[in-house]
């Protein structure tokens, strides 16, 4: 499912789509058995790849698409490959943290945690990571919550549901962590936030379906709401997850 709304635009991904905060990978590290070998799945242009490797001997990251995987970002001991979620290319027992971020929703889960207890470690963490719907200040505030939840709602493949209560209805057969709560902040301008609306599944598929006019709508009153070019307005998306040891 995941292939088939990123197939395309993984450089807009790379570009747009904020990245996680730095405390989340080092949290995540301090709770892995070992420092060994970090699984990313659904890594996406690897936006929380990059900050695992931080911590990590090696990371291997892993997204359906192709196109996300040509345009991820490059780092050393972080190696990349297209592979599917219920199907991943990792040796028995040897990950001591399995993250996907942003893409569990689009797995079949099922299969996917069978895939996680193949290739967990003894002791190993699994994070099932999401940002949620961001919150804006300023004026602009109104007409974001406009094109998410009125004029582009419909375009929301079921999952988004998953996103929209901070994952608490996935099956997580874990036992389950406490973690704390992250946020990733941005003081961005109206032309960052509507790159980044562009990237949403829903604003594709409005597109594809010849409604690209309410996009283009959105982008002339953001930019008319900020003012200028280079006025910034902060944006505050809260990161949430389903945290346990395998």
């Amino acid at each position: 499912m995941s292939s088939r709304h990123f197939e395309t635009g993984g450089a807009s991904y790379d570009r747009f789509r904020p990245t996680y905060p730095p405390p989340l990978a080092e949290y995540l590290a301090a709770l892995a058995p070992n420092r060994s070998l970090a699984v990313d799945v659904g890594c996406g242009t690897g936006q929380l790849s990059v900050l695992l490797a931080a911590h990590f001997e090696r990371v291997s990251a892993f997204d359906a698409s192709a196109d996300q995987v040509a345009n991820a970002a490059a780092c050393g001991n972080t190696n990349y490959a297209v592979s599917a979620a219920e199907e991943l290319p990792v040796q028995d027992a040897t990950a001591a943290l399995i993250t996907a971020a942003q893409s569990a929703h689009w797995f079949d889960l099922p299969a996917f945690y069978e895939e996680v207890r193949r290739i967990a470690a003894p002791g190993a963490v699994v994070a099932l990571v999401t940002y949620c719907i961001p919150a804006l200040d300023g004026p602009a505030a109104r007409r974001f919550e406009q094109v998410y939840w009125q004029d582009v709602y419909r375009y929301w493949p079921p999952e988004r549901a998953l996103i929209e209560n901070e994952y608490r209805d996935l099956p997580f057969p874990f036992e389950e962590l406490s973690p704390p709560e992250f946020d990733i902040i941005r003081d961005w301008t109206a032309d960052e936030l509507i790159g980044y609306v562009e990237t949403w599944s829903a604003s594709k598929r409005a597109r594809a379906d010849g409604q690209g006019g309410v996009l283009d709508a959105f982008a002339t009153d953001l930019r008319s709401l900020f003012g200028s070019n280079d006025a910034r307005h902060r944006i505050t998306w809260p990161v949430r997850m389903r945290l346990g040891r395998v």
